[in-house]
């Protein structure tokens, strides 16, 4: 447990308590512009910084956010605040940083920060809940802005509704206990500290990547503050790709989503594995020594028949979501394992695991989430955990990739839909259903399609999956040309 903060010398009295905060705030909405479509998207609340994600919506969702853990009961300590390298970052979190402190909760700012640091804090602190913001592997100029309760998982989405409902003027949040004083914002960069001995932690004492060379491309984002350091001080020699703060260059040919600086840098070095993140840190993606991606599928099998060989992965069952490929999907079941898929989102994979009691889940993107270790998805851990079982194998990831599977190929395009509503409503456009309906009787049990709106992004993504890559092709040209020609106009 960390013990709070020595308190200002300077504070209000709790005798003279400000008043009409709330009214104050409610009639500050109508200076903010909301879209009519939910401001809550799959991981909290992202868009454009300076449009969308303004400082007085930040101040605002900071406020009611506290509110909400108020009214429900959930106060037992301060908010975790962490940002990624984005330049919007410094001024969300000052506007976060006033609402939550005009609720009357304390705020504890840990600055540069991967995802999962929040999330983790939140939970070992005791605190209230944790707030992180990113806008994960989006373009520099977005942001988002992440909730987590108190437990150190996603917030719930019954609490993140009615946060939007007050947002929006359509409840009163009742102040169950009234906050008697302002609360404080305090810096706790060391914090960071706790959480970087709770990677090692796990796989301690057998953990030594000494002899093994490793490539991190961190992004220019989050992992810069402590990825090499992880792996430094496991013992493995580091080659660092994009590895300082820069809020104009996060994501931007590089991380997770963009793997060609990665092989070149893995060949170059003659290394035995190389890692990307994403902005925040929460998912990462590897490559082998020939250039290989081994995504999240391949992460799940191999973790997966650890954990199996372990006696440590219950039922034999793995969670992913239905963008998991075939190809893996059969090959685990050919090792007499069970995949269940959900919908895209690690918090649907966090979901079903508890509900299944499953160990192991993740998505295909790099979100791993393994419920020995932790609640959320850790894209350092699992980077750490897949370079140790490499070690303990043989110290070659291509053997591993040569003895898994092959996947099918597959295709996934996004169509830029900056329209939010047609976008979120594609499903009310005739002719691309029709194109989706045309495309899957074709291909019958050979292949599938799926469609469907970005929860981070202005885009429709669309996926084609089919044995043959010609079929693929095709399909994937029919299905793009009339989301583009209806939608994205």
């Amino acid at each position: 447990m960390v013990s709070s903060p020595v308190k200002p010398t300077v504070a209000v009295p709790a005798d003279q308590p400000p008043v009409g905060r709330s009214q104050g705030f409610t009639e500050g909405l109508g200076a903010l512009s909301l879209p009519k479509t939910p401001l809550f998207g799959t991981d909290g609340i992202r868009g454009h910084a300076g449009e969308l994600l303004t400082a007085p919506l930040a101040m605002a969702v900071g406020y009611w956010a506290g509110q909400v853990l108020r009214s429900q009961g959930q106060l037992q300590g301060p908010v975790i605040l962490g940002q990624d390298s984005r330049n919007s970052g410094h001024m969300l979190a000052t506007a976060l940083s006033a609402g939550l402190t005009s609720a009357g909760l304390d705020v504890w700012y840990i600055g540069l920060c991967p995802t999962p640091t929040v999330a983790y804090l939140a939970e070992s602190c005791q605190a209230s809940g944790g707030i992180m913001i990113s806008a994960s592997h989006n373009p520099p100029e977005d942001n988002g802005i992440k909730f987590f309760g108190g437990d150190g998982t996603k917030l719930n989405s019954t609490m993140q509704a009615d946060i939007e409902a007050a947002l929006r003027g359509q409840s009163v949040v009742t102040e169950a206990a009234p906050a008697t004083t302002w609360g404080q914002c305090y810096y706790r960069p060391e914090l960071v500290n706790r959480y970087i001995s709770f990677l090692h932690k796990p796989l301690q004492p057998d953990l030594d990547l000494r002899g093994m060379k490793v490539v991190l491309d961190m992004a220019w984002g989050s992992a810069t503050r402590l990825a090499a350091q992880v792996f430094q001080e496991a013992g493995a020699e580091v080659i660092a790709l994009h590895d300082q703060p820069d809020g104009d260059l996060i994501n931007v040919n590089c991380g997770s989503t963009h793997l060609t600086p990665l092989k070149a840098a893995v060949k170059t070095h003659q290394a035995q594995l190389g890692f990307a993140f994403d902005g925040d840190a929460d998912r990462v993606m590897a490559v082998d020594p020939e250039g290989r991606v081994v995504d999240g599928d391949y992460i799940l099998y191999f973790w997966g028949q650890r954990l199996r060989e372990q006696g440590r992965l219950p039922d034999n069952t793995l969670v992913s979501t239905v963008m998991a490929n075939l190809g893996f999907e059969r090959a685990w079941q050919a090792l007499g394992g069970t995949l269940v898929r959900t919908q895209v989102g690690d918090q649907h994979v966090h979901a079903e695991m508890v509900s299944r009691g499953a160990k192991l889940g993740g998505e295909q993107s790099g979100h791993i989430l393994c419920h020995h270790y932790s609640l959320t998805g850790d894209g350092i851990l699992t980077a750490l955990h897949l370079a140790s079982l490499v070690q303990t194998t043989g110290g070659c990831l291509a053997a591993l990739m040569n003895q898994s599977f092959q996947t099918y190929p597959q295709l996934l395009q996004n169509v830029r839909v900056v329209d939010r509503d047609r976008r979120l409503n594609w499903q009310d456009c005739d002719p691309v259903m029709q194109s989706i309906q045309t495309a899957e009787q074709a291909m019958g049990s050979e292949g599938r399609v799926l469609v469907r709106p970005s929860g981070t992004e202005p885009v429709i993504r669309v996926m084609v999956e089919a044995v043959q890559q010609e079929l693929v092709t095709h399909w994937m040209q029919h299905i793009v040309g009339s989301v583009s020609r209806h939608l994205a106009v």
